[in-house]
């Protein structure tokens, strides 16, 4: 028991925990930041478990904003206060802050915290922004941001108990990975009335009141049409085109706004194109995709078979963003590569799409790597099962599970 709080039992994510076991104990706030439900709660009580098998008298000081016993934590002054009133003199103190962004100027507590050097700071936050202005600056190179995501693939065969096989695969496009899917189970009705609430509580807490949006059947319109472009170039002023096609009129720089509120609610994020040559990043011409699958669905409504080519190439953008690949969209002489990933001096290339039914499609998935004249690895995904691994000219080909599951 934590400051009367119980450690819930939680499935175990190793891959974040093995990221932040080099920090416990340092001068350094570990900030988990990522998209509401996707986990970070239960990544803070790992951490607090693994602390506690370490040194069973560390004081565990536990804040939950999204608690009603939290409510009178409101600012800076509230949350120093709380924290410094539950510090033990003779003791390790280690502090942990959930949805901390619900705090007016939790930076300054923090700051204060931190100088002092009597506990050891975590913190979650639903905010891409959460590391930025006055934050950054006051912290200054004193915090450490690790991002959590939805379940990646493995992790969503081991929550739901499920075998590596096509159906699973089919699943994981289908349902996406939100954690608590696995304690409702993924019967179509009731898994997609939970997305359908998490999508609602995303928009509602962290994109219209937090960014205080009036227009709230325009912020529904443009995240189904992000839903639909899925994995397509498009700007806001093609956007805008349609939207007059609908008879919605909306000035630009309206739809620039409502679109950056998306991503830092981590709903959808933007990839930017990239000429190959020089990597010089385009200034127009992106394409977005969603943090899950899941919600992306949810979004849609019903899936057509002609719409897997989108989910496969949105599963791929996850998991090299899982990998903590930087990813843009590679533009070479005019031709496009779905994904140019970069990491630490590491590069690959992907072309992703749902089936190679024809000698055109392979020409264009294949060419199109063929052009790029480095030895990095490169890769066309695709959901054939009969093909295994196959190497054409130095371009392997993977299957959707088998490139999942790697190790990039």
């Amino acid at each position: 028991m934590f400051n009367g709080f119980i450690l819930p039992d939680f499935l175990p994510r190793p891959d974040y925990l093995d990221r932040i076991r080099p920090f416990i104990g340092k001068g350094l706030i570990k900030v988990l930041t990522g998209q509401r439900r996707v986990g970070k709660s239960y990544i803070l009580y790992q951490v607090m478990d693994e602390i506690s098998r370490r040194d069973s008298k560390t004081e565990i000081i536990y804040v939950n904003k999204e608690l009603h016993e939290f409510r009178d934590i409101r600012d800076a002054d509230d949350l120093y206060s709380f924290a410094k009133n539950r510090l033990k003199v003779d003791a390790h103190n280690a502090l942990f802050i959930d949805e901390i962004q619900e705090i007016k100027e939790f930076e300054r507590a923090l700051r204060s915290l931190l100088a002092e050097g009597k506990c050891d700071i975590y913190c979650t936050g639903s905010n891409a922004e959460l590391l930025s202005g006055e934050l950054a600056t006051f912290l200054a190179g004193r915090h450490i941001e690790i991002q959590v995501h939805p379940l990646s693939y493995s992790e969503f065969l081991r929550f739901h108990r499920l075998e590596n096989s096509r159906e699973a695969l089919l699943g994981y496009l289908r349902f996406g990975g939100m954690p608590y899917l696995s304690a409702i189970g993924l019967s179509e009705a009731i898994a997609f009335e939970y997305l359908e609430n998490v999508r609602a509580s995303i928009l509602l807490r962290d994109v219209v009141a937090r960014e205080k949006i009036r227009n709230i059947d325009f912020l529904e319109t443009l995240l189904e049409y992000v839903a639909d472009n899925v994995g397509n170039l498009f700007s806001a002023n093609n956007i805008n085109k349609y939207l007059k096609s609908q008879h919605i009129a909306m000035p630009v720089p309206t739809i620039l706004s409502y679109l950056a509120a998306l991503q830092r609610a981590f709903i959808v994020r933007k990839v930017r194109r990239a000429d190959l040559k020089g990597m010089k990043l385009f200034e127009v011409g992106e394409k977005y995709y969603f943090e899950d699958l899941g919600l992306r669905n949810a979004t849609r409504g019903q899936v057509t078979p002609l719409e897997q080519g989108k989910l496969v190439e949105n599963a791929v953008f996850l998991r090299l963003v899982e990998r903590g690949y930087e990813v843009n969209v590679g533009w070479l002489d005019g031709l496009e590569i779905d994904f140019v990933a970069s990491k630490a001096g590491r590069k690959l290339y992907v072309q992703a799409a749902y089936l190679l039914p024809d000698e055109t499609t392979v020409a264009r998935e294949f060419g199109n790597l063929e052009r790029i004249d480095d030895n990095y690895p490169k890769y066309v995904v695709t959901m054939d099962e009969t093909i295994g691994r196959i190497n054409y000219n130095g371009i392997e080909q993977v299957n959707l599970r088998d490139f999942l599951m790697m190790d990039l």
